[in-house]
């Protein structure tokens, strides 16, 4: 990542990532990265712990994209990308958040990596994006389903392999 630029963590479906293929940039606006707001909240974390909180919550946030997509597969994607530091904004200013916009389209040149659930995952993620707004709500049966779904470690791809990820 080159001086000047931040790591930002997009939450995707597979539709998604066949788009950005397709047309070279995505409009995605929002994402998670390491915000001011995240660094004093977890004041004891270091960059790596940070970034990790930020790809996490990018995450579950791919399952709500999936909740609202019923035709796309059932696993999360995660992209990410560094992008210029004046075209990331924060859009929380609430202590600990690491909620991001950006101001322009995401480039397929920015993308760093790709991250998306295995195959063996499916049956969780579905199973937690049939729930995952309930969770958010508070719904203790609904967390542990989402939990479940968060056990799996998305796999990591380059972005020369997104041809073979999307063809596969």
């Amino acid at each position: 990542m080159a001086k000047g630029q931040t790591r930002v963590y997009l939450p995707a479906t597979m539709p998604l990532l066949a788009s950005l293929r397709a047309e070279g940039e995505l409009t995605m606006r929002t994402g998670h990265a390491v915000t001011p707001e995240l660094r004093e909240w977890y004041a004891e974390g270091d960059d790596e712990e940070l970034e990790y909180v930020a790809f996490t919550r990018a995450a579950q946030d791919a399952l709500h994209l999936l909740r609202h997509d019923p035709d796309a597969p059932r696993r999360r994607v995660v992209i990410s990308a560094d992008v210029d530091d004046g075209a990331v904004l924060a859009v929380d200013r609430d202590l600990g958040s690491s909620s991001v916009a950006l101001d322009s389209r995401l480039a397929l040149g920015a993308v760093a990596a790709i991250h998306v659930d295995g195959t063996g995952a499916q049956a969780d993620v579905a199973a937690a994006a049939e729930v995952v707004d309930e969770a958010a709500a508070g719904d203790p049966d609904a967390q542990f389903t989402v939990d479940g779904a968060e056990d799996h470690e998305l796999e990591w791809y380059g972005v020369t392999e997104l041809d073979h990820l999307l063809d596969a």
